[in-house]
């Protein structure tokens, strides 16, 4: 017969305890290997091919860097709470473990299935046995963060139906063991000697060179000539192009997991907005994908070029994540961040509001919303790079102090390029019978048929596209 006397909850003072209750050392474990599956998540991420399983995954991202700052918020409310506090070593070999799996399916399992699974049970655990009321923060907080793991569950199941996948014996009898090692972080660990390093940086792992993709990516045809020439005084023009440039904002998160694994030496908050960074642009790609469709657009119609696979062949027209790629130096690193927010993204705003006025008047309010939310989020990001462009420079050794001046220059650069470009453009054919002609005026008729502009003819001509 089973006791009706409710269980004493597992105190955590004892007679030698002074203002640091021993979960505060527990939350530093549990801090690092959420950070670590943060990690693993940019490291693998790469290899998803499917359209919608490169949405999950970035959003994932997203999600993991805010279980991440849960936790580090929570450890920063102890007295003398430190998350970058060290960490036993064993730790590092857990998510080494986890990392340096056979192949990606392997991996999968190992991140959601194994490791995320086994951190949720330990979190639940700790839940039922602390006081409900004294340390209700610290609770409170694994409630939330078990319900965004539980999301993963879901979606790893499901995903698992469409790719099933005996994972490989010895790697997870490698993860096993590790976690054993780890006491099954039932308690905290002692830092003996060296304190563990960020996941995968004592390792050979590499991200693969190119990112998957489970759909042909080249297009049909070359219409960016017609859109270039036409963009300024054509507003049905702007919305294809709109529709497929951020269609084609979706390579930019994979390129940014890179900016993750390799930006290892980088403080969290640096990572911790690149990965909201990262999952605005995945939204955007979804947004201009969703406004294709609406429009009765394929992604066969139109391609999905990007920007790294020149030169690579690709016969059954379909990227493969094979061939390692090289490691991000902090020079690279620094020039994508300044690339991206400093001149792509600051050289587009008077476009971009030019577009979204037009759309707004032409009552085609979904593409105006559309760009809408573009414009604050990428608000936000160019205000990232000013953040962290000085930081990056002292990485790398650059000097960052004129690198708005040298932003400005490259602006415009390469708005005399676009503008050159144009003067070419105008010159190609128009006719009936010329292929990428005819591609681009039935693109432009589909759109027309579905969502008709009420101000074509009526806008005023506008900037032309800016690079």
């Amino acid at each position: 017969m089973k006791s009706s006397v409710p269980a004493l909850p597992a105190l955590q003072v004892t007679r030698e305890t002074r203002t640091r209750p021993s979960i505060l050392e527990r939350l530093n474990d549990w801090q690092y290997m959420e950070r670590s599956i943060h990690r693993l998540l940019a490291a693998w991420g790469r290899h998803f091919t499917d359209w919608d399983d490169k949405s999950a995954i970035h959003r994932h991202v997203w999600d993991q860097a805010e279980i991440v700052q849960k936790l580090r918020n929570r450890i920063e409310q102890f007295p003398g709470g430190n998350p970058d506090a060290p960490v036993s070593a064993r730790l590092e070999s857990l998510a080494n473990a986890v990392l340096l799996a056979p192949g990606f399916e392997d991996a999968v399992t190992g991140i959601y299935e194994i490791l995320a699974w086994e951190m949720a049970r330990t979190y639940i655990a700790y839940a039922r046995t602390a006081h409900p009321v004294h340390d209700a923060p610290t609770v409170t907080m694994l409630h939330d963060i078990c319900t965004l793991k539980e999301q993963h569950r879901l979606w790893v199941r499901a995903y698992r139906r469409s790719h099933p996948h005996r994972v490989d014996p010895t790697y997870r009898r490698a993860i096993t063991d590790a976690w054993r090692d780890c006491g099954e972080l039932a308690a905290a660990l002692p830092v003996d000697g060296q304190p563990a390093r960020p996941a995968g940086v004592a390792t050979d792992f590499r991200l693969p060179r190119f990112s998957g993709r489970s759909c042909p990516w080249p297009a049909p045809h070359d219409i960016s000539p017609y859109i270039r020439s036409h963009f300024a005084r054509d507003v049905e023009t702007r919305r294809l192009f709109w529709a497929i440039g951020y269609m084609l904002e979706k390579n930019l998160p994979d390129d940014q997991l890179r900016w993750i694994y390799w930006g290892h030496y980088m403080p969290w908050d640096f990572h911790y907005n690149v990965s909201r960074h990262l999952w605005d642009e995945s939204r955007h790609g979804d947004s201009g994908y969703s406004r294709l469709k609406d429009f009765g657009i394929r992604l066969e119609d139109v391609g999905f070029p990007i920007h790294d696979q020149s030169g690579r062949a690709a016969p059954d027209g379909v990227a493969h994540p094979t061939d390692p790629g090289d490691p991000l130096d902090p020079k690279a690193l620094y020039d994508e961040v300044f690339f991206i927010g400093m001149v792509a993204e600051q050289g587009h705003f008077t476009v971009k509001n030019q577009s979204y006025q037009d759309f707004r008047d032409g009552d085609d309010l979904e593409s105006a919303e559309m760009m809408l939310f573009d414009i604050i989020d990428e608000t936000q990001h160019v205000q990232y790079a000013h953040r962290w462009l000085p930081l990056l420079a002292e990485f790398a050794a650059i000097d960052n102090s004129d690198y708005k001046e040298r932003a400005a220059a490259l602006r415009k650069e390469l708005q005399d390029k676009e503008l050159a470009a144009i003067e070419k453009d105008l010159l190609l054919p128009r006719s009936p019978g010329v292929p990428a002609w005819d591609h681009y005026q039935d693109l432009l008729a589909r759109i027309r048929t579905r969502c008709p502009l009420s101000n074509v003819g009526l806008t005023p001509e506008r900037s032309p596209k800016p690079m």
